[in-house]
């Protein structure tokens, strides 16, 4: 008999994946199993498998304490001792934790950066405040950004809230929008609606606007459809200043239709823009989160983003 206490950050999980993850050398089919048999209790208690776990809930799991200890052996927190942990914290409470992540660093690790990344320094921050208490479930992120597109990044800190926040996604019910500046006079309002191919192989996106486009990026089956809205801010003769609505959430999305119309964002090279200066990346910035129940959270362009825009006479 193994008694488990769940932990803040585990609470929100459901019982069968919350199990899963406590013994992973267990086959799914049995884990079910155990939980119809009654081996597994909750504050004393028969539950579903769908049951939300609730942080302090107690367990009692009847299985062999040698399989136990195998499926059990969790993250070693400890390899954040001496990570950055410095972050611009928007928002935090018990669950959520809102980011502003600055432009030049990834926010996952990948093959050329794995340690010094928005989530480590998230983690090592966790870590520092004693919040990374699970075995098993380490706090994410429910959104992305490039590497230099700057801006509010939502991480769950419990297994229910990372949950929600990707159900609210998934949905299209959280609304994320984004400043840039833009090449080009552009006026109004609209919505793009190009359907997209991504290009691993250049880390390209491509806007698909026929049968022979979709062919020669891969075929037509791995076309996605997009949807970009914008409202102009401020618009200028060379340059214009854009609000962005992110609908859908492919990868390049936002650069790859500015580029489809002939107004390139500033700086971004990859897609069609032009050099400022020393800015050769996207000027591409989150700056306002709307969540279903209302909540709001903001974060003002980084100071490169109004340097540039000062210059080329546009106020932000």
């Amino acid at each position: 008999m193994i008694n488990r206490k769940v932990t803040p950050s585990e609470s929100g999980k459901r019982l069968h994946r919350f199990l899963r993850n406590l013994m992973p050398n267990i086959p799914l089919g049995q884990i079910y199993k155990m939980i119809d048999n009654g081996k597994v209790k909750v504050n004393g208690k028969r539950k579903n498998q769908n049951y939300e776990l609730a942080a302090g809930d107690e367990l009692t799991i009847y299985v062999e304490e040698e399989a136990y200890k195998i499926a059990a052996v969790g993250q070693k927190k400890t390899k954040y001792v001496g990570v950055n942990a410095n972050i611009d914290v928007v928002y935090e409470d018990a669950e959520l934790l809102v980011v502003n992540k600055p432009t030049g660093m990834l926010t996952h690790p990948d093959q050329a950066d794995q340690k010094d990344t928005l989530i480590n320094r998230v983690h090592a921050y966790l870590y520092r405040k004693g919040e990374l208490d699970s075995p098993m479930f380490m706090p994410a992120t429910a959104n992305r950004l490039d590497r230099n597109t700057s801006g509010l990044v939502l991480v769950g800190k419990t297994a229910g809230m990372l949950h929600q926040l990707n159900q609210w996604i998934q949905k299209h019910e959280l609304s994320k929008y984004y400043v840039t500046i833009v090449e080009g006079h552009l006026t109004g309002e609209g919505a793009l609606s190009g359907e997209l191919i991504r290009d691993e192989k250049s880390n390209r996106t491509h806007v698909v606007r026929s049968g022979a486009d979709a062919e020669r990026h891969g075929g037509a089956e791995r076309a996605k459809s997009a949807l970009t809205r914008y409202r102009v801010l401020q618009p200028g003769a060379s340059y214009s200043l854009v609000e962005i609505e992110l609908i859908s959430g492919r990868t390049h999305q936002i650069r790859t239709h500015f580029q489809s119309i002939g107004h390139p964002l500033l700086g971004d090279i990859k897609y069609g823009g032009r050099r400022y200066g020393d800015v050769n990346y996207q000027l591409l910035h989150a700056w306002r989160l709307v969540m279903p129940d209302g909540r709001e959270y903001k974060a003002a362009p980084p100071a490169e983003m109004k340097v540039v825009a000062d210059r080329i006479g546009l106020r932000m």
